[in-house]
């Protein structure tokens, strides 16, 4: 750590004196200009750079060295939430077909990446999504929606045993993981270049607020298909009328306390935020309820509607998890 004493020169300007060796790494010479931006936390970063242009940053992967495709997959994943702008996957023999169909299915479950260059022995995929133009609000506001609606279609499923409408829930699950990884992205991309992190309106905290809700709305939605995934096992198990609607009380207002912690956190209202963590309770009742009656079926259908049960109870106890995010920023900014 260099520290260097304020100055006053002029009789009114103040002046610190830059260290020469970031001088001379940055090939600033006198009279150069420099952007000086003040952070949210009370710092100052000085750039050389003047431009807005987003920072271009450049990882080799070896397809040779991946034993799987869900390895290889797994670490295009990680470079992409990391904020590489270019993605080369290369190989010293001819790639094969499984990575070839692997890097295939990353740019079709990624937003804005696109394969710009494909030989014998490599493919180099670019970003071309402009952070602005995908708020971190929009986005999660986008995940709110889907993942509601796939909760109210997992809970059909139970009722009417319609497989197509399982099946779609499983694809609308994808469609929430690419948001949330875009998300996972973008604060990543935003707390190591201050300009996108301008650019987006948002403080280093709100950004790392918004990622921590899309995570926990990521899992909400796993819980949905695991809702459509059990429903399954009761094709054949018809639902006593009884149980039938405890389950649609129980999944209604899990879905209310949902509902209620978007709107807290899109809001910054901690008076709904509390609300939410309250209901939380009166929804783990009626879980608990529903888990007690399906006892009375036959193993394998008893379990099935308990692991129903389960994933609704989590629908409200994440819910509560959104809650608690809206009231810890609240008070991080003094409201």
């Amino acid at each position: 750590m260099d520290i260097r004493r304020v100055q006053m020169t002029g009789g009114s300007s103040f002046v610190v004196t830059l260290p020469r060796e970031w001088i001379a790494a940055s090939n600033l010479r006198k009279n150069d200009p420099v952007r000086v931006t003040a952070q949210s936390d009370g710092t100052l970063r000085i750039s050389a750079n003047l431009s807005d242009d987003q920072v271009s940053r450049v990882r080799t992967i070896d397809a040779g060295s991946c034993t799987s495709a869900v390895f290889l997959f797994r670490s295009l994943i990680g470079t992409y939430i990391a904020g590489y702008t270019e993605i080369v996957i290369c190989s010293s023999s001819p790639l094969s077909s499984f990575a070839r169909a692997v890097v295939r299915d990353f740019t079709r479950m990624t937003i804005g990446q696109e394969v710009m260059e494909e030989t014998d022995t490599m493919i180099r995929v670019k970003d071309l999504l402009d952070p602005s133009e995908m708020p971190f609000e929009k986005t999660l506001n986008r995940m709110f929606g889907i993942t509601r609606a796939m909760h109210e279609d997992a809970i059909r499923v139970v009722e009417e045993m319609d497989h197509r409408l399982a099946l779609a829930v499983i694809e609308e699950d994808r469609d929430v993981d690419r948001l949330q990884w875009l998300i996972a992205r973008q604060a990543n991309m935003g707390m190591r270049d201050t300009r996108l992190l301008r650019r987006s309106g948002l403080s280093p905290v709100e950004i790392v607020n918004h990622a921590i809700v899309a995570r926990i709305v990521e899992r909400i939605a796993d819980h949905a298909v695991k809702i459509a995934t059990n429903a399954a096992a009761l094709a054949d198990h018809p639902i006593d009328p009884g149980v039938g609607a405890r389950l649609h009380v129980a999944s209604a207002f899990s879905l209310e306390v949902f509902d209620l912690a978007a709107r807290s956190f899109l809001s910054h209202e901690t008076g709904l935020a509390n609300q939410v963590i309250e209901d939380v309770r009166r929804a783990e009742a009626f879980c608990e309820d529903l888990h007690a009656h399906a006892l009375s079926m036959p193993a394998g259908p008893a379990v099935a509607l308990g692991n129903i049960a389960e994933s609704i109870r989590r629908l409200a106890e994440y819910s509560g998890d959104i809650a608690e995010t809206v009231i810890n920023d609240v008070v991080e900014k003094g409201g």
